[in-house]
């Protein structure tokens, strides 16, 4: 009996032991796993913005220079004086050009009297040549009496030739003293051009004599003096700057500088706001005026300037302060918004799955061709396949090439050695088509026709005579699909200028994901008339014409898919620009304004895609990808899912893990504390 009851004993002794170990166990097993962070989808307004620094500066400053050398005898302006137009703010020393002046005004004179001195001798000439014309008479009168005496035999022959000489001789003197007639003129005229030449230095010595006194050419303010008396300027290079005038200092600009990564954003008539040190906590409004097109190359740095107005009525504002600038480039209202923790996060352990399909909305394979998953020129040969054909083509989720890839082996049965020289062909051409994106529309469109061939030929050259009969059918049925895809993509470009990508059409409610398989002109060309006629409140007559504009449009929009891939993406732009044009000669003023703003608008936005993390079954998480759009840097705006996956307003996704820190009850960190405030 005793043994029996140690026995007992030392069972429940071993039982209870047994059972305070595994609930030992699987407590540290639930502390050691990790917990993650969630939030909430949410809808709200989403404003992007630029951030930028830039300087004040007035809208126009004038540099006051001189045009002449010498030394400064007056300063009559100093720092913040109020100048009127032709008020004098400095004086050279005069002396030197009041001489040159003298000298010129004696040159002048001298050139004068030298026009005195050769009319005389134009009247010296004149009394030569009548001295020779008498003589050459006379000489003319004896030849011809000599002429007679010798018929009458009363002289010989001799005296009569010699006469005939002499007339020569004389006749000759006449064109001389002509000739000395018109050299004396044109040393009359030479001597008057002289005294023209003369009074100009004359004038020129007279004006470097009143640029000695600097005058304001504009009026302002002082903001700059540069020149003490008695010093000396140099003005035989480059004008010296003596002050610095701001024309309005109660219009001023900020010239910011912005990244090239965010020039792009940039347009005119954006707002902007902007802080200043010297006035913490007030916050002045301007708006972008100017986006210049000259960048800026700092230390292999590129930036480029834009002017910001701002109003400066009380003069608070000074020329030089640095200003803290946000430039809004985007506001969107209504739109269903997930944060950018959730997008960048993904869960411990997490591995790709290979078959595309990760639960609700599938996620797309790490490497598909030996690429990774978001590949540039996976993403690109995506979108002129829906997400619809997608899923028919290949049973994934994930996107066009990955469910093409897929297609083609579940179809043809490719083996092992097939599959490899697939993947080889498709991650040869990868970066080739990662440099489409950097091509105009109508050579993107040729080239990637060429790429997307010279991969089809690739992979045709590895199948037997019957896989290429199916590879024929497959790619004859997705050509048809694209291109019937890219029709209707098209649309919303077409009549908004934007960059949706198939599968989801702008003007649509956030968070839905409408498919582009209506024909051109059809649902994305009917949401972007449907925001027209809401914003811009169209009269009976207006709707009457838009109906009229946008029925002779689909027709137009419609001849597109018939048209070469390489001319679609210039018979699209010239259609957008015809309806946008028709559309705004039926608008008024006011209507004209809004319309503008919503170009604007709409050809800033942009689509990408991402991925967030969802509670799944068995509390597992579960990607779901997502087409988005505009972000505010801490929450983006989701145009729509892809494949069948939802996700709508108030569904929880996974934003990061609660550090060890966080737990309560858990150990402190090992290791040096690390120092409080921000870290750079």
């Amino acid at each position: 009996m005793p043994k029996l009851r140690t026995l007992i004993v030392s069972l429940v002794v071993l039982a209870a032991a047994g059972g305070g170990g595994w609930w030992w166990t699987q407590k540290q097993a639930e502390a050691a796993k990790p917990q993650l962070r969630t939030a909430k989808v949410e809808r709200g307004t989403l404003t992007a913005t630029v951030a930028a620094s830039g300087t004040l500066a007035a809208v126009v400053q004038v540099q006051v220079s001189s045009q002449v050398s010498g030394q400064i005898r007056d300063v009559l302006a100093d720092f913040n004086a109020e100048v009127r137009k032709g008020q004098v703010l400095a004086r050279l020393d005069p002396e030197t050009f009041e001489f040159r002046v003298r000298q010129a005004e004696a040159d002048v004179e001298a050139a004068r009297a030298q026009i005195a001195v050769q009319q005389a001798s134009v009247a010296a000439r004149q009394s030569d040549l009548t001295r020779a014309t008498i003589n050459r008479d006379e000489a003319r009168r004896d030849l011809e009496r000599k002429a007679g005496l010798v018929e009458r035999n009363f002289i010989s022959p001799a005296e009569r030739d010699k006469a005939e000489s002499m007339l020569r001789v004389l006749e000759q003197d006449l064109e001389s003293a002509r000739a000395q007639i018109q050299l004396a003129e044109a040393q009359v005229r030479n001597a008057r051009s002289t005294v023209v030449q003369r009074e100009a230095q004359l004038a020129s010595s007279r004006v470097d004599l009143d640029r000695t006194i600097i005058r304001a050419p504009v009026e302002g303010v002082v903001i700059k003096r540069s020149i003490e008396p008695g010093q000396t300027v140099a003005a035989s290079l480059q004008a010296p700057e003596l002050f610095l005038i701001a024309q309005d200092l109660r219009a001023m600009q900020v010239e910011v500088s912005i990244d090239e990564a965010e020039v792009s954003r940039l347009r005119t008539g954006q707002r902007a706001s902007f802080t200043v040190d010297a006035f913490p906590g007030r916050t002045f409004e301007g708006a972008v005026t100017q986006v210049r097109k000259a960048s800026l190359n700092q230390q292999n740095v590129i930036t480029y300037t834009a002017l910001v107005s701002a109003s400066n009525d009380n003069q608070s504002l000074l020329p030089g302060m640095t200003a803290n600038v946000r430039i809004v480039t985007d506001v969107r209202s209504d739109v269903l918004k997930v944060p950018n923790a959730a997008l960048r996060f993904k869960p411990p352990g997490w591995t790709e799955p290979s078959g595309g399909s990760g639960g609700p909305g599938g996620s797309r394979p790490a490497k598909s061709a030996g690429l990774p998953a978001g590949s540039p020129w996976l993403t690109w040969l995506d979108a002129p396949w829906p997400t619809a054909h997608a899923q028919q083509a290949g049973g994934a989720a994930g996107g066009g090439m990955a469910a093409y890839r897929e297609r083609l082996i579940r179809e043809l049965a490719l083996t092992e050695t097939q599959q490899a020289e697939m993947d080889r062909v498709m991650g040869a051409l990868r970066e080739r088509f990662a440099a489409l994106r950097d091509l105009g529309p109508a050579e993107r469109a040729a080239a990637s026709d060429k790429l997307r061939t010279e991969m089809r030929t690739g992979i045709a050259r590895v199948l037997d005579a019957e896989q290429k009969k199916i590879f024929s059918a497959i790619n004859a049925e997705i050509d048809a699909r694209r291109v019937a895809a890219a029709s209707s993509a098209s649309a919303p470009a077409g009549a908004s200028g934007g960059g949706a990508q198939p599968g989801a059409q702008p003007g649509a409610q956030p968070g839905t994901a409408q498919q582009s398989s209506a024909p051109s002109g059809g649902g994305p060309l009917a949401a972007f008339r449907a925001r027209l006629e809401r914003e811009l409140d169209f009269n009976e007559a207006q709707r009457t014409q838009v109906e009229a504009i946008f029925s002779g449009m689909r027709a137009k929009f419609a001849t597109v898919r018939d048209a070469e891939p390489a001319e679609r993406p210039k018979l699209m732009e010239r259609y957008r620009s015809e309806l946008r044009a028709a559309i705004n000669d039926i608008l008024d003023e006011r209507q004209k304004k809004k319309y503008a703003e919503i170009l604007v608008e709409i050809a800033g936005r942009s689509v990408s895609r991402g991925r967030v993390f969802v509670q799944g079954p068995d509390d597992k998480p579960v990607s779901v990808e997502l087409r988005l759009g505009l972000s505010d840097g801490a929450f983006t705006e989701v145009i729509g899912t892809v494949g069948d996956a939802e996700l709508k307003e108030g569904d929880v996704v996974y934003t990061g893990t609660v550090s060890a820190s966080n737990t309560p009850g858990a150990a402190p960190p090992k290791g040096p504390a690390r120092p409080a405030g921000p870290r750079l």
